[in-house]
C-alpha cells in the first residue's frame, strides 16, 4: 500500500514541531492533536487529545510517542494514535501499522537511554481491562532483572488466581 509506505517514510524523518498560536488561548504552542481530534465531549476531557506538543518525543501523521506521565518504570513510554479512538480494534489498519512502527522507534529510544533487560508491552482495552483513558494507547514498559521477585507469567498477573500456570 503506497499510503502506508509514505507514512513509514515520514515516520523515519525527524518530527516537525509546529509553534503556532492556539486560537483558544491566544498564546503558546498549538495543541499537538488539534488537527486530529476535533473538539467534542469525548475529546475535551481526553488528556491525549489535549497534549502539549512539547510532550511528543516523536511524531507521525497517524500516531505519536510520549513518556508516560505516571511511569511504573524509568522510560515507561506510550504510543498513541492521533485520532481519538477508544479501542485498538476500532483503529484503521494504517493507524495500527503506524503504532507498531512507532513502537519499534520507541524501543530504540528506550534502549539507548535506559538499556533495560526486557519489556512489557500492553494495551488495556475497555474498562473491564483497566483502561482509564478512553483513547487507545500502547504501553512500552522497560523491565530490569529483579524489578519483581518472580517475573514469570508477566501480563498474566492481571488475573492473579490464574497467572501461575507452571505449578
Amino acid at each position: 500500500d503506497t499510503t502506508l509506505q509514505a507514512g513509514i517514510s515520514r515516520l523515519r524523518q525527524k518530527p516537525q514541531r509546529r509553534h503556532t498560536a492556539d486560537p483558544d488561548t491566544r498564546s503558546g504552542p498549538k495543541n499537538a492533536m488539534a488537527d486530529y481530534a476535533p473538539m467534542n465531549a469525548a475529546t475535551l476531557n481526553c488528556p491525549f487529545c489535549s497534549l502539549h506538543e512539547s510532550r511528543i518525543m516523536f511524531g507521525h501523521p497517524l500516531a505519536i510517542v510520549i513518556r508516560d506521565a505516571y511511569p511504573v518504570a524509568a522510560g515507561h513510554t506510550l504510543v498513541i494514535p492521533r485520532r481519538h479512538v477508544g479501542s485498538f480494534f476500532d483503529l484503521q489498519p494504517t493507524e495500527r501499522a503506524a503504532m507498531l512502527d512507532l513502537l519499534d522507534w520507541a524501543k530504540g529510544a528506550v534502549e539507548r537511554e535506559f538499556a533495560p533487560d526486557g519489556y512489557t508491552i500492553g494495551i488495556n482495552d475497555g474498562p473491564a481491562a483497566g483502561q482509564t483513558v478512553p483513547h487507545v494507547h500502547l504501553h512500552l514498559i522497560p523491565r530490569r532483572h529483579g524489578d519483581v521477585s518472580d517475573p514469570r507469567g508477566g501480563v498474566r498477573w492481571v488475573l492473579p488466581e490464574k497467572a501461575r500456570y507452571w505449578t
